[in-house]
């Protein structure tokens, strides 16, 4: 899929981790890097069986990245890339772990020199969105945030859906005060029931009133559904937003 877009695979070494990255072959310096961040990928295989490989069966985030100027796509720990670090407990418990933000963080901060970017617009899904919004709690340079369908808070989530709290992980709702100053749209479907409006509106509910950031509930989607076909005109949304 990267190839036939003239894209190309890359992988970003940091402290803890290989990362998976694709971008385009012929990167020009950006002023402002857009960098998209997998979700979970293939966690689980059922409620009880954790999977042995959490790389994505369906590669939805690349099918939104490529349809981006500009942008890159970054995956996430052992996700493409396996090696003796991989512990089932970087996609269940320590999904979100501080391990697995600085690694992400490292791979951004390479990425955003690659580039010779000044500033990031940062676009998650699902628990790439809790990923998103903590690097951007922890970053300087990221002048938007976007999630789409993100695991918002995780403490909110695992209590409404009756699952085991992630107690390896930090929760992106607990750095809000970090985050009042950054523009930020997050996306939810009607029809998700794998992470439900709730779980924004849990997390939008941390900030105070005049600082509460945008979430746009889409008619009809679900988690999976259909988010890539539909991304040309949310995209126009996004560059719209401030």
């Amino acid at each position: 899929m990267a190839n036939s877009q003239g894209w190309q695979s890359q992988i970003l070494t940091t402290s803890s981790f290989q990362l998976q990255s694709f971008g385009p072959k012929n990167s020009k310096p950006s002023k402002r890097l857009t960098i998209y961040i997998e979700g979970d990928g293939l966690a689980w295989l059922n409620r009880r069986k954790i999977s042995s490989d959490p790389t994505p069966v369906d590669p939805l985030v690349l099918k939104l990245a490529v349809q981006d100027k500009q942008a890159v796509y970054l995956a996430r720990p052992c996700q493409y890339v396996k090696s003796d670090r991989c512990d089932k407990k970087l996609w269940t418990s320590a999904r979100f772990s501080t391990e697995v933000v600085e690694s992400m963080n490292q791979a951004v901060t390479e990425l955003k020199n690659q580039f010779q970017a000044s500033s990031l617009r940062l676009i998650g899904y699902s628990g790439g969105g809790a990923i998103a919004t903590l690097l951007a709690a922890e970053r300087n340079d990221v002048d938007q945030l976007v999630t789409v369908t993100g695991n918002l808070d995780t403490t909110a989530w695992t209590e409404m859906q009756h699952i085991s709290a992630l107690t390896d992980s930090l929760n992106p709702a607990d750095a809000w005060q970090k985050l009042t100053d950054v523009p930020q749209i997050h996306f939810v479907g009607s029809e998700d029931k794998i992470m439900p409006e709730a779980v924004a509106r849990s997390y939008q509910q941390h900030f105070p009133d005049a600082q509460q950031p945008e979430v746009r509930v889409i008619t009809g989607m679900t988690h999976h559904c259909c988010w890539a076909e539909h991304w040309p005109e949310l995209l126009m949304e996004i560059n719209t937003f401030k």
